[in-house]
């Protein structure tokens, strides 16, 4: 299919992205070992026959990781939706109604959802945005890469006071940067909303900060280790690991979780490529710098090869149990 192909070197990822114009262009970022890419690639190739002007391209995330490090690729399947060279959306997860639905508009409307819906539909999509956490952030790229200096200061004031905040990279979206100068009446970024009320842009929160008001104002963060002992103690047995009890992202994820479905016993899980604050914390609290890791009432086990002694030493359900 002249239209679906694979992009085995970054010269190549960037020279199929430089022959489609304005074309779309689907990048699926996948790896051999996870079989939900496989079928994703089916999906792929049916949505390549029918849109015949997209392009759709395979890239293997770890072969090429210069590529997959510069779009902050850190599960599979991913996908990247590119126009014009730059990108326009992001699908993370195997899900093949979403990929259908965002190829379909996108290859039509050359912009993320709700390009073609008019002023109404803008508004419904803003209104959805600004409340889509109690603290919204409208910002020039992300928390971790601010990229211009005014979000880098309000993203420092936040984090300075606690201010537990969700954002959008108005970069990524030139329907959203203009729409919410009109819809809020302010002209310029970064700008905060709180319970969707527009609170302000950077003076604004400066003088909020410098008279005591900003954490009344906003919605305090729950501390990292606060929530690190809750999300260990949610259940008696959990596993934080790469993917899910239905999609292991690694080889040792889905190791231990072959070895604890064998004990029967109940465990939940936590998929740390969701969160880097959880990833990165965890490592720190509890003095354990690798993944998988098995905790039991709150305690530590290990990783995959002390799991392993344990089943090998019959001691493992009794382990799990918390009876030992």
């Amino acid at each position: 299919m002249a239209n679906l192909m694979e992009a085995t070197t970054q010269q190549q990822f960037e020279d199929f992205l430089a022959k489609a114009g304005k074309c779309l262009v689907v990048v699926h970022f996948q790896a051999a070992w996870a079989p939900q890419c496989g079928q994703m690639n089916e999906v792929m190739a049916e949505l390549a026959k029918e849109h015949t002007h997209t392009t759709f391209v395979k890239l293997e995330a770890e072969a090429v990781p210069e590529v997959s490090e510069k779009y902050e690729i850190s599960s599979v399947p991913t996908f990247l939706f590119f126009k014009g060279g730059e990108k326009v959306d992001r699908l993370d997860g195997a899900h093949a109604p979403e990929l259908t639905k965002k190829v379909q508009h996108l290859a039509v409307t050359g912009g993320p959802d709700g390009a073609d819906g008019g002023t109404t539909d803008l508004n419904q999509r803003l209104k959805k945005l600004i409340n889509a956490a109690p603290c919204m952030l409208f910002m020039k790229g992300a928390p971790q890469e601010p990229r211009c200096g005014f979000s880098r200061q309000i993203v420092a004031l936040l984090k300075e006071h606690s201010i537990q905040f969700s954002s959008f990279d108005i970069l990524s979206d030139e329907e959203v940067r203009q729409g919410l100068k009109t819809y809020s009446n302010w002209p310029t970024y970064p700008q905060l909303y709180v319970n969707g009320e527009l609170v302000g842009g950077l003076d604004i929160v400066k003088e909020l900060a410098e008279s005591g008001e900003l954490e009344n104002t906003c919605p305090k963060a729950v501390t990292l280790e606060h929530r690190l002992k809750t999300i260990i103690n949610k259940s008696p047995v959990m596993l934080f690991m790469k993917g899910n009890k239905e999609a292991a992202r690694c080889g040792f994820s889905r190791q231990i979780l072959e070895i604890l479905n064998g004990t029967g016993v109940d465990y939940d899980t936590f998929d740390i490529l969701q969160d880097e604050e959880v990833r990165q914390g965890l490592k720190t609290y509890s003095n354990w710098p690798t993944y998988p890791q098995l905790y039991v009432k709150g305690e530590l086990i290990g990783g995959l090869d002390i799991v392993k002694e344990l089943k090998e030493s019959g001691d493992l359900v009794s382990v799990l149990k918390g009876e030992s």
